[in-house]
């Protein structure tokens, strides 16, 4: 889905209840406290949305005018609204095939927005309008003047537009591709994006002030996952450098998706005839299923152009899939419980299977870090990620 689903108050929510679960959670800094009263995010949300539900993983219509206060729960709870599946190509009440806009949970969108950490006087700009929920509570601290909100889709930008302007918040909502920003009104004090990126766009830095924050979700194609980085841009301007702060999962920028073959594509129909046989002792937990995980993050920083994807377990028996993104290679290994050892099998110009067990390794060796010791360098040549200090980049196989 949209975002990391953090703990959720175990009773029906309220607007109060909300509030003091954030603010006790560390999610929402206490200056946030008066935007969250005054800028609900139901006011932001169309009459039917899809409420993603932690417990099962699935997402289900809710409509405003067949069930009122559920609607309004679902409006109010900390989980991840979506508004629109396939780009805008889906119809009906049955879920789509992807979700492709959303309201965020609320306490991804303030823990962001404390990572952002905007000062009345400072300019915004929002990268992924969406319901312009975000948008709005940037609005209620900083006046709406001094944000500007730039969304892809032309329908979804319209609509927020609409309910911006009814709120009163008149922010400036621009209908283009938000990685090229918004020249015109640069430079801002603060860039944040709202969608997943596998690649932070130059024009970002150029267009923030020296000194200035950029806050955007930050992953690999290895998984679903994030982590927001937090990156500030230096005094010559020439730069933006900073550490993770949180894994989330978020949508991904549409130029950013990943192209994906299928597993068809890659793996042929006799595994075991077709792949070189080895075995592993790692254990299963090296692959959670989870999206956001400190080893699923650090993993896909070191095997590079890989896809990997864990299966359901069944009858105690559960295959972990690597693709390769840049050629045909393939590998899986099979876990099966109360078994030392798992088998193995790749094949390919690419050993991912190696890849993947050298990974894990050095991540272990390096004392299993977390997010926050990762950061990121983006330079106008590309981007770099690093464990600990900017020096130390982090590179398949080093």
């Amino acid at each position: 889905m949209t975002d990391h689903p953090s703990p959720a108050p175990r009773h029906p929510p309220s607007h109060a209840g909300s509030r003091h679960f954030l603010l006790h959670s560390g999610a929402m800094a206490p200056e946030w406290s008066d935007a969250f009263d005054a800028v609900p995010r139901s006011a932001f949300l169309p009459d039917v949305i899809w409420p993603y539900d932690m417990r099962t993983g699935r997402s289900a219509a809710v409509s405003r005018t067949t069930d009122p206060a559920a609607w309004q729960e679902s409006a109010v709870a900390n989980i991840p609204v979506t508004t629109q599946w396939d780009d805008g190509r889906h119809t009906g009440t049955a879920p789509g095939r992807i979700p492709t806009s959303s309201a965020s949970m609320p306490s991804i969108v303030f823990s962001m927005l404390r990572d952002l950490g905007p000062r009345p006087g400072h300019t915004v700009l929002e990268i992924g309008t969406g319901t312009g929920w975000n948008a709005a509570l940037l609005a209620h601290r900083l006046g709406a003047p001094a944000v500007t909100t730039v969304e892809v889709d032309p329908a979804v930008a319209t609509a927020a537009r609409d309910r911006l302007r009814a709120f009163g918040a008149a922010v400036e909502v621009v209908t283009g591709d938000g990685l090229l920003g918004h020249p015109a009104g640069a430079p801002y004090d603060r860039i944040m994006a709202t969608a997943g990126l596998r690649g932070i766009p130059y024009a970002w830095v150029e267009q923030t002030r020296p000194g200035g924050v950029i806050v955007a979700p930050w992953g690999t194609h290895y998984g679903h996952g994030d982590a927001v980085a937090r990156l500030t841009v230096s005094e010559d301007g020439t730069e933006a450098a900073g550490r993770f702060t949180r894994l989330v999962e978020f949508m991904k920028v549409r130029t950013q998706r990943l192209a994906w073959r299928g597993h068809a594509a890659h793996v042929p129909e006799d595994v075991t005839g077709s792949g070189d046989r080895s075995s592993t002792t790692l254990p299963e937990t090296a692959f959670p299923q989870a999206s956001f995980e400190a080893v699923t993050f650090a993993m896909g920083l070191r095997v590079r152009d890989c896809r990997h994807s864990v299966a359901e377990k069944r009858d105690g028996v559960r295959p972990v899939w690597f693709y390769g993104l840049s050629d045909a290679s393939w590998a899986v290994v099979v876990f099966r419980d109360g078994s030392p050892e798992s088998a193995v099998y790749q094949s390919g110009p690419r050993r991912l299977w190696d890849e993947a067990e050298e990974a894990y390794r050095w991540w272990v060796k390096e004392g299993r870090p977390g997010p926050g010791r990762f950061g990121l360098t983006v330079t106008r040549r590309g981007q770099r990620v690093w464990l600990d200090d900017p020096a130390h980049a982090v590179t398949p196989g080093d």
